[in-house]
């Protein structure tokens, strides 16, 4: 292993250990465990309630209008052309959510679109929405710190016997796995759509991680828990998710429609297997070390972290929250106020039946109404009797991954290759193939 100066190797370490702590390190709050990056978003969004939805009203109008105005014009690879140049599907989709972010705030038009339940729900000085314009400040400006000090090349490389054989995966891709399991689903699609667009993964790749690993937080899924009042089981509850989402992360790559994906990065290389081997005399520990070390070294520049900051944030503010607010609305729209979700979810009736699950006609309407948003299937939940179903809809509902209120739009919103279709279908195959596993655990609980 080549020799490298103290200056590089500080460049490493501490960079890379403040992004472990910022991003991957619980810290105890008032609310439970949050990371640091979510603390920081919540304080700052309570500092910003009276003004921060103003703020999103604001961005999605600018989203709306630079998306409609660059329409007309011819394709250039700048900042705002890349920004604002999309295609005709998502500037509808933008100007969707501007006009909602409109109705919602003003409290003006039909109010199915702006009531509390619906884009409400999104949009109110506390909602979704709002959080998500200032965990994306944070998390936009500070995720260099895990990207371009060399720590997912380390990292990486210690991990791609595990990842590649398994999962069909890139060993870094463990970080972002990790990130949200401790962190937030979210900042795991954040990272994963920004690696892809820097040609570290895939497109088969990155759609594996950004529907499959992005999994929920520890955090929610106490929230979860707690309101089918079943706090107490939370231990096999979480081992059970844990269980579930080992199996899906390795079935769920091998099938449709992941496994079609092409193995082709964003630039058009194709996958290159080989760039993973050690150089003769390396092991996994050296090699990672060396990669991670001339990564650190090539990123010396103070300015050039804080604008890799700076456009990380607002590409997250004019390409995802305009379609988070767009999809989330029409989803617990059709989720409140249509029997679209309890119509899709009848048959699963007879496959409650058929696992012995009790109150199976209530249970039906919660296996797809968290396609909406994830919380809906606890809410609707929460007032069956059987102790057995509730815990199998809390299972189940954060199991299924796939929620257009949150991590769905941030998919649909990022250029990672994944459209509504694939991700409603690898929702649904989510819910089948963890259905039996459920049912076993809350037989033998229950």
């Amino acid at each position: 292993m080549k020799k490298f100066s103290l200056s590089t190797w500080i460049l490493f370490l501490l960079p890379s250990i403040a992004g472990v702590i910022l991003f991957m390190i619980p810290l105890p709050t008032a609310d439970g465990f949050k990371i640091p990056i979510a603390l920081f978003g919540s304080i700052l969004s309570s500092w910003l309630e009276p003004i921060v939805h103003w703020i999103a009203l604001a961005t999605m109008l600018i989203a709306a209008s630079g998306s409609v105005v660059f329409l007309f014009k011819p394709k250039e690879n700048t900042f705002f052309n890349n920004l604002f140049k999309v295609t005709l599907f998502w500037t509808v989709t933008r100007v969707v959510g501007a006009v909602f972010a409109v109705l919602i705030i003003f409290q003006i038009g039909p109010e199915v679109v702006w009531n509390e339940n619906t884009g409400g729900m999104l949009l109110s000085p506390d909602g979704l929405v709002s959080f998500l314009f200032t965990i994306f400040l944070f998390a936009g400006l500070l995720l260099p710190l895990l990207l371009n000090f060399g720590l997912l090349e380390f990292f990486g490389t210690m991990m791609v016997k595990i990842m590649r054989p398994l999962f069909k995966l890139p060993g870094r891709s463990a970080v972002d796995a990790l990130t949200s399991w401790v962190g937030d689903g979210t900042i795991g699609v954040l990272l994963t759509s920004r690696q892809y667009e820097e040609g570290y993964y895939t497109k088969k790749e990155a759609a594996i991680i950004g529907s499959t690993f992005s999994v929920v937080s520890i955090t929610f899924c106490i929230v979860v828990i707690e309101q089918v009042g079943l706090a107490n089981y939370f231990i096999p509850y979480y081992l059970t998710v844990l269980l579930c989402g080992i199996v899906l992360a390795f079935i769920m790559p091998r099938i449709y429609p992941l496994a079609g994906k092409s193995e082709t990065h964003i630039d058009g290389r194709p996958l290159d297997l080989d760039a993973e081997k050690y150089p003769e005399n390396y092991n996994a520990f050296t090699h990672g070390l060396e990669k991670a070390l001339n990564t650190a070294d090539r990123n010396r520049s103070v300015t050039k972290f804080f604008s890799d900051g700076v456009k990380n944030v607002i590409d997250m503010y004019i390409g995802v929250a305009p379609v988070v607010l767009a999809f989330g609305t029409i989803a617990l729209m059709l989720a409140q106020y249509t029997s679209v979700f309890a119509i899709l979810g009848k048959p699963f009736e007879p496959l409650l039946m058929l696992f012995g699950i009790p109150e199976a006609a209530a249970a039906a309407q919660t296996m797809v109404v968290g396609f909406a948003d994830m919380f809906l299937p606890s809410i609707l939940g929460g007032s069956i009797d059987s102790e057995m179903t509730r815990f199998f809809i809390a299972t189940m509902s954060v199991t299924q991954l796939i929620y257009m209120s949150e991590v769905g739009g941030l998919l649909l919103g990022s250029k990672i290759p994944v459209n509504f279709k694939d991700l409603l279908v690898i929702f649904l195959l989510r819910t089948l193939i963890s259905f039996p596993i459920i049912a076993l655990v809350a037989h033998l609980l229950f």
